[in-house]
């Protein structure tokens, strides 16, 4: 059996590819990266190191590699897959839907069997958007080809990797954790199931879970973990008193998703303190500026901050700690993060309420804005005293 992988990065090394190895697949990575092509391609093979006291080390064997700008090995590459799975993160999909797109029409055209393809991505709907962009490169004729060949379920993700620097390049190391849930009502009949992947009939409660969870806490980690200058999320959980603020929007975001999916609320508990307690792991170094990138993006209506947020006040809830993350978030300064740069100019030139509305997309009198604006200023106050 023969997987391939879009990403060959330390989520697709350390998570996607571990597992898919161990489930018994021939792992093809599709990367960009020369420096990770050819060492995979050399080596045929990498160690996986778990963040734990036991530091365990996994060797993952039977990999190799493909160069992804190489449209005809990629095409290849689909063709002759049993699985396609994605690791480059929601925005590089429609990149590699051309690739896909021809692999595609070079399986109807032989008449190959059905073919899974599952964006393992930090977004709702990862694989229903890797499907539109692929479909986009596709005519009528070949569209319908592929529905009767290609199923795109929907998953949610969740293990933390951190940026890390090692002598060897394909080393990775991860935390002990992981969750991969996968959309098993839109899959084939008698599809091969891969140990560790928890097949669902309605994956939104998980992909909320998640979301509002190990996401917006991550996020809330970082951003009041910035207003005190830490530099890693460890540092930052090692402060009670911030921890504290972090409950308390994971209290809001819980309350919200135990409300809509009918969680049992004791367990939702225990979830949170199982993420606050991942985000402690001493055997990590999560650095703040990884975690708190793409500000905007997290500012967006439906990602991890407004949108807990906006179901909270639906719920008759005032959702006072998701707003001042969202306040903290617009003081996440960090030039070479293209989006934190592109906030705080518009911070400077346009002002915290006009920034809001802008990036929230709300109204600026919406009740969640004037919340968060609140809270900016408090904030304002207490930098300045």
């Amino acid at each position: 059996m023969k997987a391939l992988h879009f990403g060959a990065g330390n989520i697709g090394r350390g998570f996607i590819g571990l597992l898919l190895s161990r489930a018994g697949y021939e792992v093809v990575f599709s990367d960009v990266n020369k420096t990770l092509v050819d060492a995979l391609r050399e080596r045929g093979e990498y160690t996986v190191t778990l963040a734990d006291d036991k530091q365990e080390r996994i060797r993952v064997a039977g990999v190799t590699a493909i160069d992804g700008t190489d449209l005809a090995a990629v095409a290849s590459a689909v063709a002759e897959a049993d699985l396609v799975t994605t690791a480059v993160g929601v925005n590089i999909l429609k990149h590699i839907a051309p690739g896909l797109a021809r692999g595609i029409e070079r399986r109807i055209a032989a008449g190959a069997g059905p073919l899974h393809l599952i964006a393992c991505e930090n977004a709702i709907g990862g694989s229903a958007q890797l499907k539109a962009h692929v479909y986009g490169h596709l005519d009528e004729e070949t569209r319908r080809g592929a529905d009767a060949v290609c199923a795109f379920p929907n998953a949610a993700v969740d293990r933390i990797v951190p940026i890390q620097h090692n002598e060897d390049p394909l080393a990775v190391t991860v935390e002990p954790f992981y969750e991969w849930a996968v959309d098993a009502s839109v899959m084939f009949p008698d599809f091969k199931r891969i140990e560790g992947v928890h097949y669902v009939n309605d994956l939104t409660p998980y992909i909320e879970r998640k979301l509002f969870t190990v996401n917006t806490g991550h996020a809330s980690a970082a951003y009041l973990g910035n207003l005190k200058g830490y530099e890693t999320i460890q540092q930052a959980m090692a402060d009670d008193a911030l921890v504290g603020e972090v409950r308390a929007v994971l209290d809001e975001t819980g309350a919200v998703i135990v409300r809509k999916h009918g969680f049992d609320p004791e367990a939702h508990r225990h979830y949170i303190d199982t993420i606050l307690g991942r985000f402690r792991n001493p055997n990590l170094t999560d650095e703040i500026a990884r975690v708190g990138r793409s500000p905007i993006r997290k500012l967006s209506p439906n990602d991890r901050l407004v949108g807990p947020a906006l179901l909270a006040l639906e719920q008759g809830n005032e959702p006072d700690a998701l707003a001042k993350v969202m306040a903290a978030a617009l003081r996440f300064d960090y030039p070479d993060d293209p989006e934190s740069a592109e906030l705080q100019r518009s911070l400077a030139d346009r002002g915290a309420g006009a920034t809001l509305a802008k990036y929230t997309t709300l109204p600026p009198e919406h009740p969640l804005l004037l919340l968060a604006l609140k809270q900016f200023e408090a904030l304002a106050a207490e930098l300045q005293s």
